[in-house]
């Protein structure tokens, strides 16, 4: 666990996705931001025990967008802390197993694009899951400001508390470079954009971006990424926000996908993605080289077979020991 600043801790999950524990309200009152993976509670549980107390809970749950890497623990985590789950209301649909998330764009490029091939659709059945309203103070939260910055996500929510410049940001960026998995295993620290293939919106991403940026934050937690601090990420955080970088191709680029209270209304076509072709062709290669290896080994194998058949009941002549013959040398006179 990392502290990000006074009264905000970060865990790490499953190596690359973040959860918060954020002290706010009377003394021994806490929240939780996020959830994590599908099977992240009894870590998250744990960790809020060593950090407050054993058997303690937070006053609510707080996710900054339905995606499942931030909310596959909260219901698990509400029915047994007994507390409410807050998001905004344009998550509401995908939350509540109402609408499913624009479908990850493989073809943007890059490593995560390619592990998208291979994500389920998003979407949840919560229950007991309350609205945020945008851009005031969060319940729960007294100082903590709920900032509306979707494009990756419809209704996606990072939290800033002015007093010292704290940031929650969410997916609205990360702290690591985000479109490599090996980077975000290995924790690097660098701002940088959100995970591209599930970003559906680029003006609406490069816009919460400058909006998050224009706060000058001294100290940042993003949902992937180490925590940063000091007075150099808002530089790294302006230069993001000046110099944005959108593909160069993907499904959402040119097209946003649309989306409201209600769901997903638009989805533009999808690009022609060639390499499921490539890996089926790779496949077929390698398939019949392995045939073909395994052809050559039983052709072998008989042949061995063989020749023992041949040899079986064959016995050697015993060996007789024969004194080897001199040489025919030419008898020469010895004249003295």
């Amino acid at each position: 666990m990392k502290q990000v600043a006074a009264g905000v801790n970060q865990l790490l999950i499953q190596r690359f996705v973040n959860v918060y524990f954020v002290e706010a309200g009377a003394p021994g009152e806490w929240v939780l931001v996020d959830t994590g993976l599908p099977g992240s509670a009894k870590a998250i549980i744990a960790a809020a025990d060593k950090l407050f107390y054993a058997g303690t809970h937070p006053q609510a749950i707080f996710l900054t967008h339905g995606h499942l890497d931030h909310a596959g623990s909260a219901q698990e985590l509400a029915d047994h802390w007994h507390v409410p789950i807050l998001a905004h209301s344009l998550e509401m649909p995908f939350l509540t197993g109402k609408a499913v998330y624009p479908p990850a764009d493989p073809t943007v490029g890059g490593s995560l694009a390619f592990a998208s091939r291979f994500f389920p659709p998003q979407t949840f059945n919560l229950t007991g899951v309350q609205a945020l309203s945008e851009d005031e103070e969060a319940p729960y939260m007294p100082g903590w400001q709920c900032l509306h910055v979707p494009g990756h996500a419809p209704g996606q929510v990072a939290f800033f508390r002015a007093e010292d410049k704290t940031l929650l940001g969410a997916d609205a960026f990360a702290t690591v470079h985000h479109d490599s998995i090996p980077s975000v295993l290995l924790g690097i620290p660098k701002i940088s954009r959100a995970g591209t293939p599930f970003t559906f919106d680029w003006e609406a991403a490069h816009a919460s971006v400058v909006k998050l940026s224009n706060l000058e934050p001294q100290a940042i937690g993003c949902g992937h990424g180490p925590a940063v601090q000091g007075p150099h990420v808002a530089d790294e955080l302006r230069e993001l926000a000046l110099h944005f970088p959108v593909p160069a191709k993907g499904r959402y680029v040119e097209n946003p996908a649309r989306t409201d209270e209600n769901g997903v209304q638009f989805i533009p076509p999808a690009l022609p993605d060639t390499l499921p072709a490539r890996a089926a062709m790779l496949g077929g290669g390698l398939a019949l080289a392995a045939l073909a290896a395994v052809l050559l080994s039983n052709r072998d194998k008989k042949k061995k077979k063989k020749h023992k058949r041949a040899l079986k009941g064959y016995r050697p002549a015993p060996r007789v020991a024969h004194e080897q013959p001199f040489p025919d040398y030419p008898y020469k006179e010895k004249y003295y």
